[in-house]
């Protein structure tokens, strides 16, 4: 081994000394995306995605074993990933000094957990007696009208990434790929990446869907709930939902995020075997940011994780934070990374919200926010009671509205499925400026919100009418030069 072959964060050594033991990630040196030659972008996008998963498998497989081997017979608590390639583990001063002299590793970073991070600008939910016949920000996009046309999210599904989800809300249940209607089937549907939480509600790895902190179930029941009567809560009530919890009572770290990403891109059986690509969603909603205290200061590992999710053929939708109202106001993972579609949050008069973080994002390949939709006073389920419901505010509530309508494009438009980035062009093509207005900043980098795009609301506020007529004429405005045929 070569001395000094890893690049050991700063602090991690008096951490662990006064810890006792710190947890870290061990990053091998290769991160690129796989070749998947000779499969063409425009094979089938379960194909691709199995080939994708099969060598990003192989080659942790590979480049890992020797790692893993030492770990195991230092009784070193661990815990392997493939999709970025490295490792956690619960190391002392003295191992983690042993780990930093092997070459088969490149960084050695921190895994720290931060409490309660996420992109919610209301802290508490707010009861509501009597709910709208549909609710507004479902309206306000034109969901309804697409339902009108025979869409509905059917044939779709959507994962939630987030506190987790109570699957047994009358607004959910029915919608739950889990749920057959008469038994509950969770593997290959339901993942916690929690292990080691301490005093939360849903406890550690927990077998059925659950949710400490209620924000989860108020973003999935956004994108895909309804209980068939006056609670027409969701964008798209005919898809199918999924769900990985990556936070405990908002406390996240990136090892819980990316093993989230990793279920979602080939969901496992319920020992966490057995991944399978062919359970993958169509689209995954975001409202988390990994903020530089829980180590998203510096590293790949993260991003890399998602441009593999977005390479195995799903949209990743992102909450773009609640920063704002300033310019330069996305600053966290995964709102900055190029392969997300990223959302800031209007009211119900398209009026952009004072928390909604704006751009510019430096160093980005496109203008962010990508949208903006409905996220002030958001009436969704509630994980109180198998019939609560409440109000919350912030980027969190306008991205599944997003991925909702993602949905209800490719309930369409069966065709687009596996092309996220011909779906994420046509919500933006289709996107609304005329109307929408910001009352708290008159304009960021030389654009101001009359300017389309714009670094205040991106390309406009999503009409998921127009983009499923877009998808339905097939009019060649698809980015990656997919066709629809």
């Amino acid at each position: 081994m070569a001395a000094g072959a890893a690049e050991v964060e700063p602090a991690l050594s008096a951490a662990a000394q006064r810890a006792g033991r710190i947890e870290v990630l061990l990053v091998l040196p290769d991160q690129a995306s796989p070749l998947l030659a000779p499969l063409a972008a425009t094979a089938d996008y379960r194909m691709r995605r199995r080939a994708l998963v099969a060598a990003l498998r192989d080659r942790a497989h590979a480049q890992q074993a020797a790692l893993i081997d030492w770990l195991g017979a230092h009784r070193i608590e661990h815990r392997a990933y493939w999709i970025s390639n490295l490792v956690w583990a619960r190391v002392s001063t003295a191992e983690l000094d042993q780990l930093a002299m092997r070459d088969d590793i490149t960084h050695i970073r921190a895994n720290p957990h931060l409490a309660r991070t996420l992109p919610l600008a209301a802290a508490a939910p707010q009861a509501v007696a009597s709910p709208q016949a549909v609710e507004y920000g479902v309206s306000r996009i034109n969901a309804p009208a697409v339902w009108a046309l025979g869409y509905t999210g059917q044939g779709v599904v959507i994962a939630g990434a987030d506190t987790g989800i109570r699957w047994d809300h009358a607004a959910l249940k029915a919608h739950y790929r889990g749920w057959d209607g008469t038994a509950a089937h969770h593997a290959g549907n339901w993942h916690d990446a929690i292990h080691d939480s301490l005093g939360n509600a849903c406890g550690n790895d927990a077998a059925a869907p659950c949710d400490d902190h209620g924000h989860g179930t108020h973003t999935v029941g956004t994108a895909a709930g309804s209980d068939g009567g006056a609670n027409q809560i969701g964008v798209a009530p005919g898809a199918r939902w999924i769900g990985c919890r990556n936070m405990a009572d908002g406390d996240g770290t990136p090892a819980r995020y990316i093993e989230c990403m990793q279920w979602m891109l080939a969901p496992t059986d319920a020992n966490g075997a057995n991944p399978d690509p062919d359970l993958a969603p169509d689209v995954s909603t975001n409202s988390w940011g990994c903020l530089p205290d829980e180590g998203c200061a510096s590293g790949d590992e993260l991003s890399v994780a998602v441009d593999n999710v977005v390479a195995g053929g799903i949209l990743f939708v992102a909450a773009a934070g609640n920063d704002g109202s300033g310019c330069s106001s996305i600053h966290d993972p995964p709102a900055t990374y190029d392969a997300a579609f990223v959302v800031g949050a209007s009211n119900s008069t398209d009026a952009l919200a004072g928390f909604s973080s704006r751009g510019p994002l430096s160093g980005a390949a496109r203008m962010r926010p990508d949208v903006i939709a409905p996220g002030v006073s958001t009436r969704s389920a509630l994980n109180t009671g198998t019939t609560s419901y409440g109000t919350m505010s912030g980027t969190s509530m306008a991205t599944p509205h997003v991925a909702g309508a993602a949905a209800l494009i490719l309930s369409a438009q069966p065709a687009l499925k596996g092309h996220p980035a011909a779906v994420a062009q046509l919500l933006r093509e289709t996107a609304v400026m005329q109307g929408v207005t910001d009352p708290w900043n008159g304009g960021c980098g030389g654009l101001t919100i009359a300017d389309r795009p714009n670094h205040q609301a991106g390309w406009g506020r999503i009409d998921a009418l127009a983009a499923v007529q877009a998808a339905l004429a097939d009019d060649g405005i698809f980015a990656d030069g997919f066709d629809g045929d």
